[in-house]
């Protein structure tokens, strides 16, 4: 049976759909997204000739009203019209979750207001795709497109320095060399990850110490998703010596120097340099 004749008999509630469409490859869209954009009046999208590359794959035959960021609020009273008349709106980005740093919060608040039905249909998104690849921790702050101005990058970056979790953004992979040398002043330490074309064929992922960054080849086409790794975890040295480390200063308190007591006992121990230095005073202050 073909994905056509699937969805002839379901029915959807009058409403607007958030739909989620691929970011790279186009088999992966859901059976369930597929089927609502077919039994849709209207999709909003951002590029109609992005759209339309999906739509015919899958024979769907709904009519399209450009909708992206310089047009939304333009848009906005004509589709809560058409969707208080009873049409099925769906919203769709050129790739990925819509209202994720793409269009549609605007529309989606204001159906809220309207008390007009808002649903997601779930699917791709370079967010949680690129997060379960980085081998980082599962707590992560979503922060979205990078802003250009050198100084907001700076503000921005330094604020979310501070934050103990995976840090995943957005930016063009031809401004991402000039953000390199702020990354490694506020994250020093930590990890990264760069996805480019995720889930197509020539999908790359690269992995490196953000303190072994170098700049990126020249000439690189499309949008970058970038994940930073959580705050390098520091166990704490402890503060007590064992019997064994204190019988081991006692043999070679008079052999070596305080200064070579403390490195070789910290070489295989996990003990302050403190403890030990104030335990080697200790014991030549009582002789």
């Amino acid at each position: 049976m073909s994905l056509k004749n699937k969805s002839d008999n379901i029915k959807i509630k009058i409403g607007l759909y958030v739909v989620s469409t691929p970011i790279g490859n186009l088999l992966d869209i859901s059976q369930r997204a597929i089927e609502t954009l077919r039994k849709s009046d209207f999709i909003l999208c951002e590029d109609t000739r992005v759209s339309k590359i999906l739509l015919t794959k899958f024979d769907i035959k709904s009519n399209l009203i450009s909708n992206h960021k310089f047009n939304e609020k333009k848009n906005l009273n004509k589709v809560i019209k058409l969707l208080k008349s009873g049409s099925i709106i769906s919203l769709i980005s050129d790739a990925g979750t819509p209202s994720i740093s793409d269009p549609g919060c605007v529309l989606i608040n204001e159906c809220l207001k309207e008390g007009i039905n808002v649903s997601p249909i779930p699917g791709p998104s370079a967010v949680s795709s690129a997060i379960s690849v980085s081998g980082f921790s599962d707590k992560f702050y979503f922060y979205g497109f990078l802003p250009e101005k050198n100084k907001l990058l700076n503000n921005d970056l330094q604020t979310l320095s501070k934050l103990d979790c995976s840090i995943v953004f957005f930016v063009s992979s031809k401004k991402f060399n000039k953000t390199i040398p702020i990354l490694k002043k506020y994250f020093n330490g930590r990890k990264i990850l760069i996805c480019r074309e995720m889930t197509k064929f020539y999908e790359e992922f690269l992995r490196e110490e953000i303190d072994n960054l170098k700049m990126l080849e020249s000439g690189l086409k499309g949008e970058l998703t970038i994940v930073i790794s959580e705050m390098k975890k520091v166990k704490n040295a402890s503060q007590k010596l064992s019997e064994s480390d204190k019988d081991l200063i006692r043999k070679t308190i008079n052999k070596l120097s305080v200064k070579e007591i403390v490195s070789l006992i910290g070489k295989k121990s996990e003990i302050s340099k403190k403890a030990i230095y104030n335990f080697c005073i200790e014991l030549k202050n009582e002789n």
